[in-house]
């Protein structure tokens, strides 16, 4: 049977990579390279970066593939990202029963780790209950960004006896920051949410291209710096083409 790797790359910087990634990416017959299109060719250039400086394997070979653009949001977001998940596993299943032998190792390479906001082990897993194609599945975690982030700012994620809730930009615009909340991390914010919260005395802790010699980092009071950090935000977007943050809320410790 086919055997598939999902290995996490981390958050941007090669150094991330674990010993286990690498020994991964070096049993894998085929690495499985996703192009994001010209304005996202840095994420694509990384994982050939990664693979140019780690395998060593002389039998191995990459392949390509191109992702589908993500429909903009109709009535139903559920409805957008599961069109979407459909379309990839079709190529996802195609690369498996076309690019790998009946016992050959394939590897996906994901930025961050495979279980937190990425969508291929799902993606995989509909590919495997469409009985087309079989493998086995081996998963291997890398560095996220949540631990760049926090790294960057030399800080610890949790104060003591305090909670961490890690959200999405479209939750807390959508419903705030609970009253409960300890720390609180944000991700997958591509408008800017904290600027939604009327509590301007919490401290925000921001980190953009986490671990890359881009890496751009800003803390302070959220009401002092959130116009500062969506300035830089929009600025490196529009230099870049493309922008990968996230960060760190909380109450200034009393």
């Amino acid at each position: 049977m086919r055997k598939l790797l999902v290995i996490g790359i981390g958050a941007g910087n090669p150094d991330h990579m674990t010993v286990q990634a690498i020994d991964g990416l070096n049993r894998a017959d085929v690495l499985f390279i996703p192009d994001k299109g010209a304005k996202k060719n840095d994420l694509a250039d990384l994982r050939r970066h990664i693979c140019d400086r780690f395998v060593t394997n002389p039998k191995s070979r990459r392949v390509e593939f191109d992702v589908p653009v993500r429909a903009e949001p109709t009535s139903s977001y559920r409805v957008t990202v599961d069109d979407w998940h459909e379309a990839i596993a079709e190529i996802y299943e195609a690369l498996i029963r076309d690019e790998l032998a009946e016992h050959g190792c394939g590897a996906f390479l994901i930025w961050g780790d495979p279980s937190l906001y990425d969508s291929a082990l799902r993606i995989l897993e509909r590919v495997r209950l469409r009985g087309n194609v079989g493998f086995e599945l081996e998963v291997i975690p890398g560095i996220t960004a949540i631990q760049a982030l926090a790294a960057a700012h030399a800080t610890a994620l949790n104060r003591i006896g305090d909670s961490i809730l890690v959200t999405t930009g479209r939750r807390l615009t959508e419903e705030g920051l609970p009253v409960n909340a300890g720390s609180t991390v944000v991700m997958l914010d591509g408008k800017c949410a904290f600027n939604t919260l009327a509590d301007k005395d919490l401290i925000i802790q921001w980190g953009a291209y986490l671990g890359t010699p881009d890496e751009i980092v800003i803390s302070g009071r959220l009401g002092d710096v959130g116009a500062e950090i969506e300035k830089m935000r929009e600025e490196a977007r529009r230099k870049k083409g493309w922008i990968m943050d996230t960060y760190l809320l909380r109450k200034p410790e009393k």
